[in-house]
């Protein structure tokens, strides 16, 4: 499976993605995890040591260069579209059990020059486990799909959006929705998140009828205690695991 997995900032993205890669691999499943927002650290979610030492692909300046042939953040001049990327995933990824972790990073923008060589080596990298890797795939991207291409959209078995009871959780919905169509994602599926009770469910199931609902995951003190604490939210005992492991099923039947 090629999973994306997207929705708003602070609806629970990095902590869906971690309980379904942590899942995954306790079914027995090689995972390659992309940490593909810059705002998340799905290193931590998944308990990987040493998380915070963990350098983003896009600020590794050196690797840049060498591969697209163009020094990051420079204007203008020529560089290498296609740059080798098959053997990233092996060589940068952090390691728990049978995951493989890789955080791409964000590209910086505005006033920093040339943004190509950067954004180049990473839609390439993503291009390559998407089409070319034979492990589970799970990419956490940030509110938007910017990562893939029309050629990555096609393999890419199912784009997960997370959503909570909230209008503008809703919004950056029907955004995703549209930049999929516009890249050929048609197979899309919503997770309901934070969800208090059967009023939560109706109220996204009213507002989002085009959608298809995967699942809903309970509101979940435990959660929340172990962001704080620090700790993988598949090392407690949150009743979000089971609804978790229930979604993988759909997902493989």
């Amino acid at each position: 499976m090629k999973l994306a997995i997207s929705g708003k900032g602070g609806v629970g993205k990095t902590t869906f993605s971690s309980l379904l890669i942590r899942t995954l691999n306790e079914n027995g499943k090689h995972v390659l995890a992309i940490d593909a927002d810059p705002d998340a650290n799905l290193a931590a979610a998944l308990g990987i040591d040493g998380a915070d030492e963990i350098t983003p692909i896009a600020e590794m300046k050196e690797l840049i260069f060498e591969r697209t042939e163009a020094k990051p953040g420079t204007i203008g001049g020529f560089f290498k579209l296609n740059p080798k990327v098959d053997d990233l995933p092996d060589a940068l990824s952090a390691k728990l059990d049978n995951i493989k972790m890789m955080r791409l990073g964000g590209v910086q923008k505005g006033g920093s020059g040339c943004i190509c060589p950067e954004s180049t080596l990473l839609r390439a990298l993503v291009t390559h486990v998407v089409l070319a890797r034979d492990e589970v795939v799970v990419m956490d991207m940030e509110a938007g799909i910017e990562h893939l291409g029309r050629a990555t959209a096609r393999a890419v078995d199912k784009l997960i959006v997370v959503v909570e009871p909230g209008r503008r959780s809703l919004d950056t919905a029907g955004h995703i929705r549209q930049l999929a169509a516009e890249i050929g994602v048609t197979s899309i599926a919503v997770v309901g998140n934070k969800i208090r009770g059967q009023k939560d469910e109706e109220f996204l199931k009213k507002h989002l009828p085009d959608f298809d609902f995967l699942g809903f995951i309970p509101y979940d003190g435990d959660l929340i205690e172990a962001d704080l604490d620090g700790i993988s939210p598949y090392d407690t005992d949150a009743q979000s695991k089971v609804v978790v492991k229930d979604m993988i099923g759909q997902l493989v039947n």
